[in-house]
This record gives C-alpha cells, structure tokens and sequence, in this order.
C-alpha cells in the first residue's frame, strides 16, 4: 500500500476516507473546508491509496484543536484503519511516517488524545502504549494525554486547566462541536431538532477557529455535549442513541 499526502493541489479529488463517497456531501464538504484552512497552521493528512478508512491526520501542537499544553510537539487529531485493512501493519507504517516527517521537522516528540479504555472517535490507549507511547496528563472523566518523546529529557505535555473538572455552568444540553470530523455537522443538527421538538433546552457551541478549540471545557473539541453543567459524552449520537439518552437522564 503506498501512503498519499493530501495537500491543496489534490484535496478535491482525493476520497478523505471516512464511510463518505461524494464531495458534494455536506460532511465531506465542512471537512475538507476545515482541512484547507489548517494546511497553513502545519496539518497534515496522510492516507492509503485504496477506498477505505486508512489514514492519520496530524498538525503542530501549537495549532491543535485540543486544550493543551505541548510546545515543540506534534499532536495527532486521528489514526483510523479499519475493516479489510486491520491486522496488516497499515497503522504502523502510517505512524512511523508521522514519526519520520515529525521528526524531520525538528519536533520533539508525538501527542494523542486518549481514554482509561477505549472509547469511540478516541485513540486506542492499548495501541499507544504499544507504540511506546506514555501517559503525559489525565482529565475528567476519563481523558488521557499521551506522549511519545523522541528523546529522554524532553517536558511532558499536559492539558490546560479549562478542560479538568468536566464541566460548565450553563445548565440543559450543550453540545460543542467542529468540522475537524466529518460526521458532526450532519448528527450535530439531527439531535438538536429532536430536542427542539420535544421542548428541550439545547444549545449548540460550534468551535469556528483554532483559539475557541484551545479553550473548550473538553479536551475532544470534535463532539462534546454536556447535560446541567456536567459532561455527558464524546460519542457522536445518532437519533436512537440521543433518544435513549434521554430516557436515561429522565428527561423524557
């Protein structure tokens, strides 16, 4: 398999492999919009050369949509090889290329966003700590900022202060979202008609710039909803799960 580099020159064309087929797509669309806007902060999307959910997307942490604190690092947004392609070292050559390339531009060292245990849209804390990869900083309820420093001495990185207690003082749903992942714009809106219909308070924060991400409440900027000041979850929900969801809170 060999391993592609999107840039400007070939962002239109190529297939951004999520389970997404046509750029006329609204997902696909506010991706790659957001994509093209952060080339020039360092972001880098590197992918398979098949149709599928082969890729890793990283950028300098100094430019990260996450609250933390990682100078000289360089923060990976997602690692994703899934279906027919697992099991075939395709995520180790796509991390040893973020390595390489990180390495080649002077960094010290990779940063992900993890659980205690896996959780959806999060980096495998198992696969990280495979790859070398050790605990830098924990945020509730259950983040872990992970680091693999390419050398002994380097500081550990750690989440900003805004993001450790898990919660905020507005009260009904919030939910905090971007076009960092191209499946939020389409259920972000679907679950808030569903509350409006049911008379439900529901406000939706969308993270427009790299500064607003930096100070969100959550470290996972890409989809955070929060209930009454606490924060509920990072799975982004279809109609039946928000509608169990609410079932298990008693709002309905």
């Amino acid at each position: 398999m060999n391993i592609i580099t999107i840039s400007h020159e070939n962002l239109d064309k190529e297939h951004i492999c999520c389970a997404i087929s046509t750029n006329t797509d609204s997902q696909v669309s506010s991706k790659k919009a957001w994509m093209a806007e952060r080339f020039a902060d360092g972001l880098v999307f590197k992918k398979g050369d098949v149709r599928g959910k082969v890729f890793i997307e990283y950028i300098p942490a100094e430019k990260a949509w996450c609250p933390i604190e990682a100078p000289g690092y360089m923060f990976i947004n997602c690692l994703w090889v899934s279906g027919q392609f697992k099991g075939r070292g395709v995520s180790n050559k796509l991390i040893t290329e973020c390595i390489n390339d990180s390495k080649s531009k002077g960094k010290k060292g990779l940063v992900a966003l993890s659980s205690k245990k896996k959780m959806p849209f999060i980096s495998d804390p198992k696969y990280l700590k495979y790859k070398g990869f050790l605990l830098a900083d924990t945020a509730q309820p259950y983040y872990e900022l992970m680091y693999l420093p390419f050398e002994e001495n380097y500081e550990k990185p750690c989440f900003k202060s805004c993001v450790k207690s898990a919660k905020i003082e507005e009260q009904g749903f919030v939910l905090f979202y971007s076009n960092q992942c191209p499946f939020t714009e389409k259920y972000v809106w679907l679950i808030a008609e569903i509350a409006e219909r049911k008379g439900i308070g529901f406000r939706v924060i969308k993270h427009e710039n790299t500064e607003q991400a930096q100070n969100a409440p959550s470290p996972f900027t890409t989809y955070s909803l929060f209930y009454n000041g606490n924060f509920v979850t990072n799975e982004i929900l279809s109609d039946k799960k928000f509608e169990k969801l609410l079932s298990n809170l008693g709002v309905i």
